[in-house]
């Protein structure tokens, strides 16, 4: 089990997100240390302004990564390095497609929760081959997103960023 890896999972994933972002191709709109102005918004219960979103600190951020990320996808229950990569997938992508991502490369019914069988069969695989196969899926979910052409380069340096940090996890 990985419940020690959350600091550092954090930690790793703050190095590619990084601070306030407001560029107009990004989907997400305004956007400090990863959090979007919508999702900052839905978790403290009223509208994030511009001066509300450039203050944002890692201390404030972390518990809200805890809680949406971490624990929405079980990162606790999944096997060291793999909880990382479904924490960062989850971070880009949402919780539930990281979700999904990670049960159509186990082989099995994709419903974008995270349970015993889910948790058995990552323990069951070889972990690297499971990191790459899941790196592979995610580079190819990126690839078919319409904003591939302005983000693409980062999100594949991201990818395979994780995957490699991924497996020092394991090993």
């Amino acid at each position: 089990m990985s419940e020690e890896n959350f600091d550092e999972a954090f930690a790793l994933m703050l190095q590619h997100e990084g601070g306030f972002v407001k560029h107009p191709a990004d989907p997400g709109g305004m956007t400090n240390l990863g959090v979007t102005r919508r999702v900052w918004s839905e978790y403290i219960g009223a509208q994030a302004d511009e001066a509300v979103m450039r203050a944002l600190t890692p201390e404030m951020v972390k518990p809200f990564y805890r809680k949406r990320y971490w624990n929405g996808c079980r990162c606790d229950d999944l096997p060291s390095g793999i909880d990382y990569a479904v924490f960062d997938f989850a971070v880009n992508s949402g919780p539930h497609r990281a979700v999904v991502v990670l049960q159509q490369v186990l082989g099995l019914r994709a419903d974008g929760i995270v349970g015993p069988r889910t948790i058995a069969t990552c323990e069951m695989l070889s972990q690297p081959t499971l990191l790459y196969d899941y790196a592979d899926a995610r580079e190819k979910f990126l690839r078919s997103l319409p904003t591939f052409g302005d983000f693409g380069r980062g999100w594949i340096a991201r990818v395979e960023s994780v995957r490699e940090q991924s497996e020092e996890m394991v090993s």
